[in-house]
């Protein structure tokens, strides 16, 4: 007997993407687009490709991602991004894994990065695992409390798919800006719920120590120009996050 997977895909104004991370995995048993009532036609034209669509209201990526598992139907589930793209290499791979005879619970996927044109080899973005992205139905699930970055739980062995994903995260410079510039706001809120300090001297030290560490002890110098960028990006980020914390913890303060 073989066992069946389900797909599902996060998007959100993705119509210039959505495409290409749909048909990569159409070879799945079920694919779930969860769109957040995007304004573009992401909704449709995943519909038009023969996925299912859900539509769930952001509240951070924590939920999204439980909704995904809510609207999924089988016993092995895959999550991509709407900015990743299955391979043929690991869609055999993943087919392998849930029919052997002792498959662990889940499984990271290496992701191989395009920026600027060209595949980014180091700067911390390979093999870049995020959350294990095959698992098995009530094996793992997501905090829901996670605004962003959303970390994951796991009851069972955690194993390693060998070959790649692509992803190309960002398709702009000004792309980059405006994703740096959401998710900023959204970990400074994390962090503020923490209980976390912040300001802009933190914001400096944070921005310059991540750009260190990402273009040269994560050898982003090797990237060239897409390394020079997202350690500057990864930096600015840092920067931003722990200003806006400051901001946030002003206002609080002020309100009493």
């Amino acid at each position: 007997m073989t066992n069946k997977v389900s797909v599902f895909i996060l998007a959100y104004n993705s119509e210039d993407r959505i495409e290409r991370a749909v048909k990569s995995v159409l070879w799945a048993d079920e694919v779930v687009v969860v769109d957040s009532f995007s304004k573009d036609r992401t909704a449709e034209i995943a519909e038009e490709l023969g996925a299912k669509v859900a539509q769930v209201k952001f509240e951070g990526f924590g939920k999204l991602r439980l909704a995904g598992i809510e609207h999924t139907s089988h016993d092995w589930i895959f999550s991509l991004d709407s900015d990743e793209e299955c391979t043929p290499e690991a869609e055999k791979e993943i087919r392998e894994i849930i029919n052997s005879e002792n498959p662990a619970e889940a499984y990271h996927t290496p992701r191989r990065n395009f920026f600027m044109g060209q595949p980014v080899r180091f700067s911390g973005w390979y093999p870049d695992y995020r959350q294990p992205q095959l698992f098995q139905r009530g094996k793992m699930t997501y905090p829901a409390e996670e605004l962003v970055h959303e970390g994951y739980r796991l009851d069972g062995r955690l194993g390693y798919m060998k070959y790649d994903i692509f992803q190309e995260p960002f398709m702009t410079i000004s792309e980059i800006i405006n994703k740096c510039n959401r998710y900023t706001s959204l970990g400074a809120e994390e962090l503020s719920k923490k209980g976390r300090s912040g300001g802009v001297v933190i914001g400096m030290v944070h921005g310059v120590a991540h750009f260190v560490q990402i273009y040269f002890f994560k050898l982003g110098i090797f990237d060239g120009g897409p390394g020079l960028m997202i350690s500057i990006c990864k930096g600015l980020g840092s920067f931003l996050k722990y200003a806006k914390l400051g901001e946030i913890n002003r206002k609080s303060a002020a309100m009493g």
